[in-house]
């Protein structure tokens, strides 16, 4: 399995119960090394392999060498999951520079569809692959719009859900299954980047179930939908979000 942005978070309690299942790991992570090394150290500890890679998921040449990495490292792939995203402070979308809009579309729509041509080049049926799973990490957002916040990042995880519809119609009968979690308001190191760490305290009386979520609570899902158990599910959105 290679998760991207896989160092903390969402990722990095991906990564540990990937590893609890018996599958292989391979995180990549931008700037934070050692947390992307220290959740390989315990992953080996616990007697699977992993690796961490350094990429940037908008980049095309990295990319590409994350994934011959993978290839050298463990001769196959059976899971991508798209999990890096990046956001911003918070404001209104008539303050937004351009340098930010084209940066968050950088990182979170166009780098999910440079990682899915890389792993759909190796899973694929048509290229000689085994089948696999592609599971695409959006947000809640994407639904509700992030306004006075994130509607930049809200508006490039929309794009996440619809490259999810097509590719899934596209590779279906070529042994891939592509789906899309949608987390909601989740305890994790992201909020601190939009400016405001407690986000997810001061919002949890709008969620119907009174309280945020885990990173734990999402891997669940996200292992569920690369599974056999969701072997008939493709082209699905499941909503991690207490109700919201």
């Amino acid at each position: 399995m290679l998760i991207t942005g896989g160092s903390r978070g969402i990722g990095a309690a991906t990564a540990r119960l990937a590893a609890r299942r018996g599958y292989d790991v391979a995180v990549s992570y931008l700037s934070n090394e050692a947390a992307a090394r220290e959740l390989v150290t315990a992953i080996e500890a616990d007697g699977r392999g992993a690796i961490a890679v350094r990429a940037d998921s908008a980049d095309p040449v990295e990319v590409s060498r994350m994934f011959e990495r993978v290839d050298r490292r463990f001769g196959r792939l059976d899971v991508l999951v798209n999990n890096a995203a990046m956001i911003a402070r918070q404001s209104r979308l008539e303050d937004l520079d351009h340098e930010r809009v084209r940066r968050i579309f950088a990182v979170n729509a166009i780098g999910p569809i440079l990682c899915a041509q890389q792993a759909v080049r190796r899973m694929s049926h048509r290229h000689g692959g085994r089948g696999g799973a592609v599971v695409n990490v959006s947000s809640a957002s994407a639904r509700l719009g992030s306004p006075n916040e994130y509607v930049d990042y809200a508006s490039s995880k929309g794009a996440v859900e619809t490259m999810t519809t097509g590719l899934a119609k596209e590779v279906a009968r070529e042994g891939i299954r592509v789906n899309c979690v949608r987390p909601g308001h989740i305890h994790t190191e992201m909020h601190a980047s939009g400016g405001e760490p407690g986000r997810v305290d001061r919002v949890k009386d709008s969620i119907p179930m009174g309280r945020g979520g885990a990173p734990e609570e999402v891997a669940q899902a996200i292992l569920w939908l690369a599974g056999p158990e969701a072997s008939f599910v493709t082209g699905t959105f499941l909503d991690v979000t207490g109700g919201k």
